[in-house]
């Protein structure tokens, strides 16, 4: 297929994955917005080349739900990645992605419960897949919805009916193998009333010197009573441009949580959302970014209160190092009809170094005189005298900083599966 964007290159995207017209429509509507955005007026400087991504490539050819039908290499990719054991031991199901497409569905979740790659839910469920994709995060949003609206390839699509608990995670795993791809997944998540998902997230890239892009859209609906939990680590190689919109709607009495790991990347603008519609309805963010060297990552949340009586909590862990840029960005709005409505947030820092830098960019807002809202922000360095006093119990330095770092991060590393976590300690052992 033709590689640079374009109109034609659209069309044949479409043809071949064999879409109704309407999708097709959608593409093209979204492609003109994308040439008429700018680039975002807030955040890092973003340097993007789009004559320079590939925006489709596709290894896999087929479908299956057996690692056997996969190619060697890519097999063994995603074996050394800990996806195939992590699957056999904890998952209700999986769903991988390699380049451009989804390669690998497996579940044993049942119960009338949806689970499948997106560009299958468009043809196996097209009403629901209406209905609910570019409901959420519209096309017009901003530039990198657009693109994704436009080329999008891959994702999730998860439907868990009335009256169901998956009692075992799900999880996707992206991967990104070629020099300057753009990977453009569009995830959807519809959580009926009185049901309970937890989902996973991991996403990692191999190293090039060109730059890659993964420009993502996640769309989430929590119903009444419902409760939702999506955990994240992305670790991207520090030459992809990560620039993703989560967005969450909960209903009466719902829980939208959001866990998010940021360690990867050259650039990332992610703020997951939640639009708190129900009375009563929750919204918690933990987060975590970890920046080195040439790493601007620029994250937080999002938090809308729009019904009566409703609760949210941001925590940002950010740590940097090597001259690395951590910056928490995040909005709380506590609309005038959310009465009795309260709202947290909470953004710690550490500097490893005199070099690296760390900003918080709040925007709280609240227009009634029954809530409140609490903001705390604190920035750090080493503790030398904890330093010194691990020392002199036998670590070595960078044991020492290690532990350290592990404890100022403990509130999020407790709330991540115990594969994630392992993996995370792993991760930032490179302090």
């Amino acid at each position: 297929m033709e590689e640079k964007l374009s109109k034609n290159f659209i069309i044949k995207l479409s043809k071949k994955k064999n879409e109704p017209s309407w999708m097709l429509e959608h593409r093209l509507k979204a492609y003109e917005n994308f040439l008429t955005q700018k680039e975002p007026n807030f955040g890092p400087n973003i340097n993007i080349n789009f004559d320079e991504i590939c925006y489709y490539k596709n290894d896999t050819n087929t479908l299956t739900n057996d690692w056997q039908n996969v190619s060697c290499s890519i097999r063994d990719k995603f074996a050394n990645l800990g996806v195939i054991e992590a699957e056999k031991k904890y998952l209700g199901g999986v769903t991988n992605q390699y380049e451009s497409e989804v390669f690998y569905h497996n579940d044993t979740v049942g119960n009338g419960i949806i689970f499948t790659s997106t560009d299958d839910a468009l043809k196996k469920y097209p009403e629901l897949f209406k209905k609910y994709f570019n409901n959420l995060v519209k096309y017009s949003e901003n530039k990198y919805t657009a693109l994704n609206n436009a080329v999008w390839s891959g994702g999730s699509f998860i439907y868990i009916p009335k009256n169901t608990i998956v009692d075992r995670p799900l999880q996707s795993y992206f991967r990104i193998e070629t020099e300057s791809l753009g990977q453009f997944e569009h995830t959807i998540i519809i959580v009926d009333d009185n049901s309970k998902l937890e989902y996973i997230e991991g996403c990692t890239a191999t190293s090039y010197s060109k730059t890659s892009l993964h420009a993502g859209v996640v769309e989430i609906y929590v119903g009444k009573n419902s409760s939702v939990r999506y955990s994240t680590i992305q670790n991207w190689s520090k030459d992809v441009y990560n620039l993703v919109t989560k967005r969450a709607i909960v209903m009466d009495y719902g829980l939208m949580e959001w866990v998010d790991g940021n360690i990867g990347s050259q650039l990332t603008m992610k703020y997951p959302s939640c639009i708190l519609k129900g009375d009563y309805s929750r919204g918690n963010s933990i987060s975590i970014a970890y920046a080195k060297d040439n790493q601007v990552l620029d994250a937080g949340a999002k938090m809308i209160h729009i019904g009566k009586n409703t609760k949210s909590s941001i925590i940002s862990k950010s740590i940097a190092a090597n001259g690395g840029v951590a910056n928490y960005r995040g909005t709380t709005k506590i609309t005038k009809n959310a009465i009795n409505s309260k709202a947290t947030i909470k953004c710690d820092t550490i500097l490893l170094d005199g070099k690296s830098k760390s900003d918080t960019y709040p925007k709280n807002i609240v227009l009634n005189s029954t809530s409140t809202l609490s903001h705390e922000a604190t920035i750090s360095k080493i503790d030398e005298e904890q330093l010194f006093y691990l020392e002199s119990c036998g670590l070595s330095e960078n044991k020492a900083r290690e532990l350290l770092i592990l404890g100022f991060i403990s509130d999020f590393k407790k709330e991540l599966p115990m594969e994630y976590a392992v993996e995370l300690n792993r991760l930032l052992k490179e302090v």
